[in-house]
């Protein structure tokens, strides 16, 4: 039989004595000594406040959610519990400043001792600084790890085709036309230095796990064709890999065509920006033939030499798993199966795992070749099995002492995506706000225009703007309607985008919405460069978008006095009496007015719906006719 709930006196259970609760968490109070009296804890808290445990405690600069539970003698569950109160998501292996620690601290009924000065260095001194050491050994114990390389370009220009001659796999046959249709990741080895490869189906699954803060490329090869150049989908790889901030190494491939001119390519790069090493810049540039197999070997090389000048990768194998969901797919014999890449620790079979809102215990590991393997380490593609669910693309996996934790992890997960699903992006309106809070340096903007000779004086009349210290960055400018696939380099790179003489394509308002991205639309550069001059300066007025409530058709036409009153009968939605309205006949507009009088029979009514009929007039209109159709719409801010 369960023990009955914890009641205070005078409260409900868990609740405040005698009195209304307070404002978000609503946990109950805890008295401090000096506030005399006893105190009245919940029932979830006895443990907590327990008197042998109300000592005062000592807390480091920075130390992991593990750390506080151990310095405090609890389970870290009911830390990462108070941290949720306060507003803090937070996993067992993550560190926490000192504020928070004190905050959580003190909220769970332990008084914080300032630590004293530190003595002469002897054996006290380690005692007294050892969750610093913990960490400094963490950073100590980081070894050389192979990098990671995302392979991105223009659709046939021989992406899969030169990851094929690379692995010695026949990958492109057995896909449709040759065109990659999942995500892979493949480990290669080359004078005893490995390397990774993250094969995408292109650039906008690249950033859509950039989107979901799964940043895991260190280096971007772009492949170009010798024989075709810099294409469409090559610039806006090339901005892609810019906004992702990682360093580029263009491969060059199809060398070994007739028509092949290395040159002009070269050329064509230096054009959007791309300046090779032999031009004077700093891209480094492979020549290679995935068809002949030349240059490969030079390539890899390349991407090591690159990798160690530039990246440095370097991971502590010695600490609980962290990795990223490369891609996930339900198996018909084994149940779910996601392929993730290990970034920090190793990660073991039996391990209990949380990832992003599922949980699971590791059954089995295989590697890239389908071999079945005990453990893996940083940087290491690995198919796992034993979820509980399907994970998505970009979700993080950590490693748990037990299965509470992991189902506490993986609750908080789902808090947080609820959370940052309900926040939105960048806006204009929000602009000055973010600038004066000192949240932005930098404004991004994505530029699609229905001309290319628009491109140009948009992005040079944007670029020149300036405010209190932030400027104006055009991450991406192109023509053409605005796709999905702008709508996630936005979300990914905190952007917005500006469309001039240009729609959305179907599919990217949806995305837009879903994801919070801002989308503005101008048919005037002026008006366009005006709103985003008045944004940084913060006079930009807030921006209205029409929300239509409903459609009536006229059915009869009544007269009074000088006016008439249509008969109506309400078709969908609902009619309400502060609408504003458009008289629709053969499809056009006939007028625009507002609601004057709403009626059902001869009492006034607030709204009508539908399938009911009801009496309109309009202000300043009477000109109805049988048939015609009343839109009620109203005005609302975005």
């Amino acid at each position: 039989m369960s023990p009955r709930p914890f009641k205070r006196p005078g409260g409900r259970p868990g609740g405040r004595p005698g009195g209304p609760q307070r404002g978000r968490g609503a946990r109950p109070p805890v008295r401090r000594p000096h506030e005399g009296g006893p105190a009245q804890p919940s029932r979830a808290q006895t443990a907590v406040l327990a008197p042998e445990r109300r000592k005062a405690v000592e807390l480091p600069a920075v130390m992991t959610v593990k750390d506080l539970s151990d310095v405090l003698g609890i389970s870290p569950v009911q830390v990462i519990k108070e941290l949720m109160k306060n507003g803090t998501i937070a996993n067992i292996n993550q560190n926490i400043d000192h504020d928070t620690a004190v905050i959580v601290t003190t909220d769970l009924g332990y008084e914080v001792r300032e630590p004293a000065p530190p003595p002469e260095a002897g054996p006290e001194t380690e005692a007294a600084r050892g969750r610093e050491r913990v960490i400094e050994q963490d950073e100590r114990l980081l070894e050389p790890r192979p990098p990671v390389v995302t392979v991105l370009g223009h659709v046939d220009h021989g992406k899969t085709s030169l990851l094929d001659a690379v692995r010695k796999t026949k990958v492109t046959a057995g896909e449709a036309g040759g065109i990659t249709q999942h995500i892979g990741a493949y480990q290669v080895e080359i004078h005893g230095n490995k390397i990774t490869f993250l094969d995408t189906p292109g650039h906008e699954a690249f950033t859509a796990m950039r989107a979901r803060g799964a940043q895991i490329t260190d280096i971007a090869i772009l492949v170009v064709a010798a024989d075709d150049g810099v294409m469409p989908q090559t610039r806006e790889a090339i901005d892609h890999v810019r906004a992702a901030g990682v360093p580029m190494v263009v491969a060059l491939n199809k060398i070994d065509k007739a028509n092949a001119h290395p040159e002009r390519v070269k050329q064509q790069l230096a054009e959007v920006g791309v300046v090779v090493r032999e031009y004077g810049g700093e891209v480094e540039c492979a020549p290679v033939s995935a068809k002949t197999g030349a240059g490969l070997d030079a390539l890899l090389e390349t991407i090591l030499l690159v990798a160690e000048a530039d990246v440095n990768p370097r991971a502590n194998p010695n600490r609980p798993a962290v990795a990223v969901v490369v891609e996930a797919r339900m198996d018909k014999a084994r149940g779910p199966v996601a392929t993730v890449l290990v970034q920090q620790g190793t990660l073991r079979v039996g391990d209990t795992v949380a990832v992003g809102t599922i949980t699971g215990k590791l059954k089995a590991l295989f590697n890239d070749k389908g071999k079945r393997i005990k453990q893996a380490g940083p940087a290491l593609p690995v198919e796992v099995l034993g979820l509980d669910g399907l994970p998505m693309a970009g979700d993080r996996l950590q490693v748990f002492p037990d299965e509470k934790a992991a189902r506490v992890q993986s609750e908080a997960n789902q808090l947080a995506g609820q959370r940052e699903g309900a926040r939105a992006e960048v806006t204009l309106e929000d602009l000055y706000t973010r600038i004066k809070a000192g949240q932005m340096k930098e404004l991004n903007v994505i530029v699609k225009t229905d001309v290319q000779g628009s491109v140009e004086p948009i992005v040079n009349s944007l670029e020149r703007l300036g405010e209190e210290g932030v400027r104006v960055k055009v991450i991406h400018a192109g023509t053409g309607n605005v796709t999905e696939s702008d709508v996630m380099l936005a979300s990914a790179s905190k952007a917005i985008i500006i469309g001039f003489s240009v729609r959305p394509e179907p599919g990217a308002r949806q995305a837009a919405e879903a994801q919070g991205v801002d989308i503005r639309y101008y048919n005037v550069i002026y008006h366009l460069v005006d709103d985003v001059q008045k944004a940084l300066r913060g006079l930009l007025e807030p921006q209205y978008q029409e929300v239509v409530q409903g459609h009536a058709e006229v059915r009869q036409v009544f007269k009074i006095g000088k006016g008439a009153a249509a008969g109506c009968l309400v078709l969908d939605g609902t009619i309400t009496r502060n609408s504003l309205a458009r008289v629709l006949r053969g499809g056009s507009v006939l007028a625009s007015a507002r609601l004057g009088t709403l009626r059902r029979f001869k009492e006034d009514a607030r709204e009508v719906a539908a399938g009911y009929e009801c009496g309109i007039t309009l202000d300043d209109f009477s000109d109805f006719r049988e048939g015609d159709v009343i839109e009620a719409y109203v005005r609302e801010q975005k």
